[in-house]
């Protein structure tokens, strides 16, 4: 099995910088790119390649990760005027892991076959925490081919890796429905939050009890200790969810398929935002309830 030696990164970011962390401790060669300087020194010191563009992180690289906010910025890192594609090697693969719609990723695959790339379209889940620690979850769809280049890579930044299918698509669909449950269930854990506040029990309490109950979810139990601490420094904003449900309900009309669930809560991010919550965590959604309700969830609010 062919394996990759350098990986060019782009995206240092909340997450990409854990993932490309976890790249150097497995023993790769990273060269990392991203648009803000201020992330440099942090990934140098970790031993990583700073690269002043995507083109110069793609030199004799066997890999190009692409871990961008969106769409655009994936057409950008790799076609823009110093895009990664002007130095990648034929046969060189491409993995795409932000979470875009599933036509988007479709047709980069169709360009990157004509451009003599492979692609592995490949979103993740499991947040920050799971970045740092390796512990992601990663959908990808691709061919044997790129897979076989491209497995070690997966493997190093992630605890499970589902095999979807060979389409590229097929992965973004199936990270579209775990966002559609992502981000419903954070507008109702802020939901409940305040409601039960409101009625007079302890949010604290709450918590320990909801938590350990057949009504709490993964976004439960990582989202209101936010809201208890009142400390919504972005590990995911709101901008992000207003972006997936976004996409979540694109997909749906391309389908005529119903989602009010997935419109209510994208309504709710959308109100968040345009309070001027846009950049905050998305946790910060419970400030809506607090502010309807009268009630902070947070005592120390």
């Amino acid at each position: 099995m062919p394996e990759a030696n350098k990986v060019g990164f782009a995206g240092l970011g909340a997450m990409g910088m854990g993932m490309a962390t976890q790249l150097l401790k497995k023993g790769f060669q990273v060269a990392g790119v991203d648009a803000r300087a201020e992330v440099k020194e942090r990934w140098t010191d970790a031993g990583g390649q700073w690269c002043d563009s995507p083109a110069d992180a793609a030199i004799d690289a066997d890999i190009f990760v692409a871990m961008v906010l969106n769409a655009e910025q994936i057409e950008s890192v790799l076609f823009g005027g110093e895009g990664a594609l002007k130095r990648l090697r034929p046969k060189g693969v491409v993995i795409a892991m932000s979470t875009v719609s599933p036509a988007f990723s479709r047709e980069l695959g169709k360009r990157l076959g004509k451009s003599g790339h492979l692609f592995i379209d490949a979103p993740v889940s499991g947040g920050v925490v799971g970045a740092q620690s390796g512990g992601l979850s990663i959908m990808a769809s691709g061919s044997d081919e790129a897979f076989e280049t491209a497995e070690p890579v997966l493997r190093a930044m992630a605890a499970k890796i589902y095999r979807i299918g060979t389409e590229p698509g097929l992965a973004s669909i199936v990270k579209t429905v775990n966002q559609l449950l992502a981000g419903s269930h954070i507008v109702l854990a802020a939901e409940a939050m305040a409601f039960g506040t409101r009625a007079g029990v302890d949010p604290e309490m709450l918590f320990e009890v909801i938590s350990h109950s057949a009504g709490s979810s993964w976004m439960f139990n990582n989202r209101v200790p936010h809201m208890l601490k009142g400390d919504f420094t972005p590990l995911s904003a709101v901008n992000i969810f207003v972006k997936d449900l976004g996409i979540v309900l694109d997909v749906a009309q391309e389908l005529r398929f119903p989602l009010p669930m997935a419109a209510i809560a994208h309504q709710f991010f959308l109100a968040a935002a345009a309070s001027g919550l846009g950049n905050q965590d998305d946790a910060s959604i419970v400030k809506l309830f607090e502010k309807v309700s009268g009630v902070s969830v947070a005592r120390n609010r």
